[in-house]
């Protein structure tokens, strides 16, 4: 009995000496969750480190591998009244096609078509496609410096949609509509231009817009707008207050 009671006074000593101020005494007990989240998270490291390990390094494919050894072609028709446009801007237009894409291009006299296939010298292989915009770009009316735009950039794109396609229009209607578009000596169209920062050819009825896809879908809509009554000076402020807005944006 007396040792049970020393025992117990021992005991209370030392609770009261450490309850005092000695805070040394006490030691923080690992439980077995913080262990298990730092094996997780060890064995999670380790993981990390052998997947980037493990990640294969593959030499870059040249244009001849990618397509297997075929040569593709493209073909685009040219129309009558570009034949003469083509022929004084044929270097303009040959030259980056062979030096800068490395193509081989041609205009074939029986089909009237320009021809644009790939070599053993071709490197990209969406050089084709871009070469084909280029082209089809100029034939549709576009100047060869705009149309030079779509093998240097990757984001623009070429737009094409009849005046009848927003509103069935005939005779004089649809004169007066094309009118409106194009403005007196051009205004309106110049306008449209410099405010969406796109290019855009009327030819009869036919509609062709380059540029980014924001802007194409400025430009098209003011055209529509244009197409189906509005005046010019409302088509003015609609599209002016969206390029501030998404300048602001940006």
């Amino acid at each position: 009995m007396e040792s049970e009671s020393n025992t117990t006074a021992e005991v209370s000593a030392n609770v009261t000496m450490d309850c005092d101020g000695n805070t040394d005494a006490f030691e923080k007990v690992k439980t077995r969750k913080s262990q298990k989240r730092k094996r997780d998270a060890a064995e999670g490291d380790m993981q990390t480190e052998t997947v980037a390990a493990k990640r294969p390094q593959f030499p870059a494919l040249s244009g001849d591998q990618l397509t297997g050894g075929t040569v593709e072609m493209r073909k685009v028709p040219v129309p009558p009244h570009r034949y003469t446009p083509l022929k004084e801007n044929w270097m303009k237009i040959f030259t980056p096609i062979v030096e800068h894409l490395l193509l081989q291009v041609r205009f074939n006299l029986k089909s009237r078509n320009v021809e644009i296939r790939t070599c053993k010298d071709t490197k990209d292989i969406g050089a084709l496609t871009r070469a084909m915009d280029f082209v089809r770009a100029f034939v549709l009316g576009f100047q060869v410096e705009d149309a030079l735009a779509l093998i240097r950039l990757d984001e623009l794109f070429l737009e094409t949609f009849d005046v009848t396609d927003v509103k069935p229009l005939k005779g004089d209607h649809l004169s007066r509509a094309i009118g409106r578009i194009a403005g007196k000596g051009g205004k309106t169209k110049f306008t449209i231009e410099n405010v969406t920062k796109t290019r855009i050819v009327l030819a009869d009825t036919k509609i062709h817009i380059l540029g980014s896809f924001q802007n194409i879908k400025m430009a098209r809509t003011a055209i529509c707008n244009l197409i189906l009554g509005s005046p010019p000076s409302k088509v003015y402020g609609n599209i002016r207050a969206v390029a501030s807005r998404t300048a602001e944006r940006f």
